[in-house]
């Protein structure tokens, strides 16, 4: 598969890897396999995690690993080093932008159920209608009045739909944004994420490459979702995984094994001679 006409990259050009996480390189258990870990463990160049994650849910996959990786967390809006403890770069949605984003998504989605990702994706504030899947501890709180959702910069705001089918919710959001900001969806349900405009998974790992001395080409990128798609069309090589939403495969240039056969560490351990 080589949709973008290029000629199959050398493993020796490649200097960094870029991951999705979810439906990428964990399995459906939210697990890293053992291969995985394997594959990892020996990969020679750098490998940087490129998540929708907030910040607060790296550690669910820090804990399954040796050592932490480097994080571009909230689609590309927090850039994040682990072994400092310190956000590098962060971008987030003003409070003023909040507010009119907020009111057009009310205005044009009538069951729309809003939350925010705040402090840096380190705390998460959502209405009452918001439905909490799996993630209870202090830092998800519920609002009391809807002026507490934007009464704080947000690095992520999330816009969920009971009733819109997912692909037409997100061409929805976006027209009603109007570029004022950046529109995406990781989940298979019609949740949809929204970060500043030029906020996207591409400019925060171009960022980080930038500050490595790591250009486009050098890299070879991971993932399976549309928010997805800004990193593989930047990355020298796109790889979709065989789980992909069909707007990812059309980017990519080579398809992997899905997430539940370790796609990502069966390429990586060809491309590398593993």
């Amino acid at each position: 598969m080589a949709t973008r006409g290029e000629q199959p990259k050398q493993t020796q050009d490649f200097r960094l890897v870029a991951t999705d996480i979810d439906g990428t390189l964990i399995n459906s258990d939210r697990v890293l396999t053992q291969r995985t870990l394997d594959v990892l463990a020996r990969v020679p160049v750098p490998v940087v995690l490129v998540t929708g994650r907030p910040l607060r849910w790296l550690d669910q996959l820090y804990d399954q690993l040796p050592e932490p990786l480097p994080a571009v967390c909230a689609n590309g809006a927090v850039i994040y080093d682990p072994h400092t403890g310190e956000v590098l770069r962060a971008e987030s949605l003003p409070v003023d932008l909040l507010l009119d984003v907020t009111k057009r998504l009310r205005d044009a989605v009538p069951d729309v159920s809003l939350a925010v990702e705040v402090e840096d994706g380190r705390a998460f504030r959502h209405e009452p209608t918001w439905t909490i899947r799996w993630e209870h501890d202090h830092r998800v709180e519920v609002i009391a009045s809807p002026e507490e959702l934007t009464s704080l910069p947000a690095v992520k705001l999330l816009a969920r739909s009971a009733t819109a089918d997912p692909d037409e919710f997100l061409e929805l959001v976006s027209s009603t944004l109007g570029g004022l900001a950046e529109a995406t969806r990781s989940s298979s349900s019609a949740l949809v994420e929204i970060s500043a405009a030029g906020v996207t998974k591409a400019a925060g790992l171009a960022w980080l490459c930038e500050r490595e001395g790591v250009t486009a080409d050098q890299v070879v990128a991971f993932g399976d979702m549309p928010n997805d798609i800004p990193m593989l069309t930047w990355a020298g090589r796109a790889v979709a995984m065989g789980n992909a939403h069909p707007a990812l495969r059309a980017v990519a240039d080579e398809l992997t094994l899905t997430n539940d056969e370790d796609g990502v560490a069966r390429y990586l351990a060809n491309a590398f001679h593993l």
